[in-house]
């Protein structure tokens, strides 16, 4: 693929990952009765990224989202907490996609397993307190079911993309 389009695929990605952030940043509770947890749909960019473009793409756009997000509409903390969890879940996600032991919704589900975790020994640092880990198998199993659903939909998205992508290479 050519830089410049390479550079649009890019682009375009990261501003349909701020669209997905925005949208759950406007769900305002996440899931009902359970605080913290959101879908997670930014996180089906940055896994296209990885597939379609690579590691380099998708941090890319992940940093970008995280930046963006913060300017937008976040504070000091949630830039803490994005950054975390968007980091590692960027370096698991890259770490089970190359180890090809793993498909599309073992790979998102790691990474939602790796967000909610830097998240929360975040929070826990910042705290100076380790009682946000009593949080952690709840937010581990909303990763679970939330990681498969989006894994689901990179699987059923990502064929068609794939095609766009080779068609408008020449």
């Amino acid at each position: 693929m050519k830089k410049a389009k390479k550079a649009a695929l890019t682009g375009i990605l990261a501003a349909l990952a701020l669209a997905l952030g925005y949208l759950e940043f406007l769900i305002p509770v996440g899931i009902p009765g359970v605080p913290g947890v959101k879908p997670g749909f930014a996180n089906i960019m940055i896994m296209a990224a990885l597939y379609l473009l690579g590691a380099g793409e998708a941090a890319v756009i992940s940093a970008a989202r995280i930046l963006l997000s913060w300017l937008l509409f976040g504070s000091f903390t949630s830039l803490v907490y994005s950054f975390c969890g968007g980091a590692l879940s960027l370096a698991v996600m890259l770490a089970l996609k190359k180890s090809k032991a793993f498909g599309f919704v073992g790979v998102s589900v790691g990474g939602a397993v790796a967000h909610n975790t830097a998240q929360i020994t975040a929070a826990s640092l910042m705290l100076g307190s380790g009682y946000a880990f009593y949080y952690l198998p709840v937010l581990l199993t909303a990763a679970a079911v939330t990681g498969t659903v989006n894994g689901l939909l990179l699987k059923a998205a990502l064929p068609a993309a794939e095609r766009i992508v080779k068609s408008n290479a020449k």
